[in-house]
């Protein structure tokens, strides 16, 4: 079965594994996801990921970050799907949880945080909201 929306697999592994109290989870690998947890790495939100091969296939292995017992991350979710794209200028990028959390862009320059897209003066697709 074609996976239909892979940028939304991946932060349901990643909700899924901490729920779960993992160490860390699995992803198969493309530069989409790789870019997305450069930033949740840069942010703090995981600790790091490292590319393998599983079976034949690359895959990212994701370790993720817990704070006293707590997930670091407590609320993840995908603001533009494949049925609705959402995009934004630089000025208008919303704010997670008042300058608490991220949002996280694919621009031109790559894909950034909120905070690099403003610094930057760049706006895009918003790809997903980190808490």
């Amino acid at each position: 079965m074609a996976l239909t929306d892979p940028l939304g697999d991946l932060l349901t592994r990643i909700r899924n594994g901490q729920q779960a109290r993992k160490d860390s989870v699995t992803s198969p690998a493309s530069k989409l996801r790789a870019r997305v947890l450069d930033v949740l790495q840069r942010e703090g939100y995981i600790r790091g990921y490292r590319e393998e091969v599983v079976g034949g296939h690359s895959g990212l292995r994701i370790e993720l970050k817990y704070f006293e017992g707590q997930p670091a991350i407590k609320y993840v979710a995908r603001v533009s799907k494949p049925g609705r794209r959402v995009y934004s200028g630089s000025k208008e990028l919303p704010r997670v949880r008042n300058g608490l959390g991220i949002t996280i862009v694919s621009t031109p320059k790559g894909v950034l945080s909120d905070a690099e897209a403003r610094e930057q003066n760049v706006g895009g697709e918003v790809l997903a909201e980190v808490f």
